[in-house]
């Protein structure tokens, strides 16, 4: 008994000496991930088509947002978030695998992964982890690659004319279990079709439109309806923040705020610009990043697995194109990457308009690969309607606006290369792939993209084709 007493003693010595647990589990680590014991909760909270410019923690003066406002004063701000096609399905399908588009299968809207992968779910449970998930659920089948807990709560389609939600089983899954979560709560908020929240805050007159909009009445109309979602995905970031801390949970929880792609307004998602490329992401992390801090590190969305598997305590995953930013995270490192990279192919939400990008700190360059043909879309373009009350058409008709032919041209007409200086010209208005001085800078810029695109396997304009469907998975 003595004997069995004094091992005891001796091992919990060690232990608190070395940092090691029996196993070799590390109880702490000198690089900052948290200790196995006490792996952190994980909450992401994800917006649908927000324009992050009008969060004004980032800038917006439309609105306060001051539920995600506290959270950036909480924690760390990211700058300069990308994702690689800015439509819903494959930010998401890229955000859950950690792939490019090409190689999981959903690079078109709609488009199904391929039935092999695997993603966070699997990940993140082999390292312990509950993997739930509330709320827009177009990303979730088969299951088989998205094993998630679906969970009640949140409404489920982006598209409904309501978006009534409950916490109830939200608060169940975050109690349930001494095991850790990691737990994805998908608002619809601000999609289409813009018929939920308060509209009379906003007096339309007075709003401040986008540099690349032109200014008409239709326009502000629908701004004002979009803002009111805007508002209301405020408010569900504030209810979830608040049931952190109702249950408890907040100073061992890892909160994520990501504003998806751009809106659905003309220039912005569906296409490879920064308005429909570049989102908004917020991470706190009690005791582990430094409140009121940002970076302006390049991340991308399939940068975020690899991450949450590192704040999990795992190892890096072979085979992913994403890569950890926990260093930043951290506050060790203040790069991630050198260049984010752009795809979108344009079936089945228009006709076949694939367009390629590269992106650095400050220049992109945009590829068009079908640049002989005008653009089209037919959500914002709808060549088929019979009046013309729509945002798209109210710019065209548009006589008053000296800028609106210009704006309309540049989006409908584009050239096969366009380059931009996002520093100078964040709206990206001013072209400058004729100025001889971009020559060398537009060719180093191809040839790493074109490098990109044969590491994907992607061949470019001819995989933006109608695909057969394929019967959904069980």
């Amino acid at each position: 008994m003595i004997k069995t007493l004094q091992a005891c003693i001796i091992l919990n010595v060690l232990i608190l000496a070395v940092g090691i647990l029996p196993g070799g589990v590390p109880l702490y680590a000198a690089d900052g991930r948290p200790e196995r014991a006490k792996a952190p909760n994980i909450v992401i909270i994800m917006a649908d088509d927000l324009d992050s410019r009008q969060l004004s923690c980032y800038g917006g003066q439309n609105l306060k947002t001051t539920h995600i406002d506290a959270l950036a004063k909480e924690g760390l701000k990211f700058h300069n978030l990308f994702t690689s096609e800015a439509m819903c399905v494959p930010t998401r399908a890229s955000l859950f695998t950690g792939l490019y588009p090409v190689r999981h299968g959903s690079f078109q809207n709609h488009k199904p992964v391929y039935d092999h992968l695997k993603s966070v779910g699997h990940y993140l449970a082999d390292l312990g982890y509950r993997v739930g998930l509330t709320g827009k659920d177009h990303v979730t089948k088969p299951k088989s690659v998205f094993p998630f807990d679906i969970i009640e709560g949140f409404e489920p389609n982006c598209v409904a004319p309501t978006d009534e939600y409950r916490l109830d089983d939200i608060r169940k899954y975050m109690t349930a279990s001494d095991k850790p979560y990691c737990l994805f709560i998908m608002s619809i908020n601000p999609h289409a079709p813009w018929t939920v929240g308060d509209t009379t805050e906003f007096d339309a007159a007075k709003l401040k439109l986008p540099a690349d909009w032109v200014d008409t009445p239709i326009t502000r109309r629908q701004f004002v309806k979009y803002l009111a979602e805007v508002r209301r995905l405020d408010d569900q970031v504030g209810e979830i923040n608040a049931l952190l801390k109702e249950t408890g949970q907040d100073k061992n929880t890892v909160f994520i705020f990501l504003g998806e792609q751009g809106a659905q307004f003309p220039g912005a998602k569906w296409n490879l610009y920064d308005t429909g490329q570049r989102s908004s992401m917020l991470i706190r992390w009690p005791g582990r990043v430094k409140p009121a801090t940002e970076t302006r590190a390049l991340v991308q969305y399939e940068d975020i697995t690899p991450t949450l598997i590192d704040i999990a305590g795992g190892k890096p995953v072979a085979g992913l194109d994403g890569r950890s930013f926990l260093p930043v995270v951290s506050g060790q490192s203040k790069a991630s990457r050198s260049y984010v990279y752009g795809i979108h192919n344009n079936i089945p939400e228009g006709d076949p308009y694939p367009i390629r990008s590269i992106r650095d700190h400050r220049y992109k360059l945009i590829l068009n690969l079908a640049a002989d043909k005008p653009y089209y879309n037919r959500f914002m373009m709808d060549r088929n309607r019979k009046d013309r009350n729509t945002v798209w058409l109210s710019w065209i008709d548009d006589r008053a606006d000296p800028n609106a032919k210009k704006i309309t041209d540049r989006f409908e007409n584009r050239p096969a290369i366009e380059l931009y200086d996002t520093e100078k010209d964040p709206f990206e208005l001013k072209n400058l792939a004729a100025d001889p001085q971009y020559a060398s800078r537009i060719a180093a810029l191809r040839t790493e993209l074109e490098g990109w695109m044969k590491q994907q396997g992607d061949e470019g304009a001819s995989i933006d084709k109608v695909y057969p469907k394929k019967q959904e998975a069980k």
